[in-house]
């Protein structure tokens, strides 16, 4: 869902909104939101664009049931991840404003936003480990420069989450807030208008 907020309606609004499947980020999800992204990039009214998911998840990571069947050599051909980076590449500030579950995919796409805002139940994890597999997006570069190295190491290798609080203490979010998004029509939003890059 894509939509404009704040009294100066400068607030790009981005929300993952496949509940039923916790968020999980399939190619259409993203070719969506890539979309929503260069919407909001070139259109001078906005100043910033938030990421977010609903009170369950952020994103619970890639879709699984889309990429079962493919071997790895099908993926690599297909250039299967290549819009995910899409994020990353957005001159505008963009903040991931999680709640639940941020969890393989939805961690690397925390992870590729400017700035992380977690509500307090929000959970980051590597979880790829437990399927056989490595993080794919780019979690392990990121999660060392965010977290260090050993908390990192054990994350992916383990497959361990941690907390909201956990986050921010090991320097990868930003704040810890009751509950942030769209849904909480709280003072996150007031609070962004207020920031320098929105001005």
């Amino acid at each position: 869902m894509v939509q404009k907020k704040g009294t100066k309606q400068n607030i790009g609004v981005i929300q993952l909104n496949r509940p039923k499947a916790l968020n999980a980020l399939c190619d259409g999800l993203m070719n969506e939101m890539k979309v929503a992204l260069d919407l909001f990039e070139n259109d001078p009214q906005v100043g910033a664009i938030v990421i977010t998911g609903n009170e369950k998840a952020f994103a619970a990571g890639a879709d699984i049931k889309e990429m079962q069947n493919s071997t790895f050599q099908e993926c690599y051909r297909s250039n299967f991840l290549a819009g995910w980076n899409s994020v990353s590449t957005v001159r505008k500030p963009v903040i991931a404003a999680v709640n639940g579950y941020a969890l393989g995919g939805g961690c690397e796409l925390a992870m590729m936003c400017d700035i992380i805002y977690a509500g307090e139940k929000a959970q980051f994890g590597q979880p790829e480990i437990l399927l056989g597999t490595i993080p794919g997006a780019g979690g392990t570069q990121r999660l060392t420069r965010a977290v260090g190295k050993s908390l990192a190491m054990e994350m992916v290798l383990t497959g361990d989450r941690i907390s909201a609080q956990e986050a921010k203490e090991a320097g990868m979010g930003t704040s810890v807030c009751l509950l942030i998004g769209p849904f909480s029509g709280g003072p996150i939003w007031e609070e962004m208008e207020a920031e320098s890059f929105l001005q």
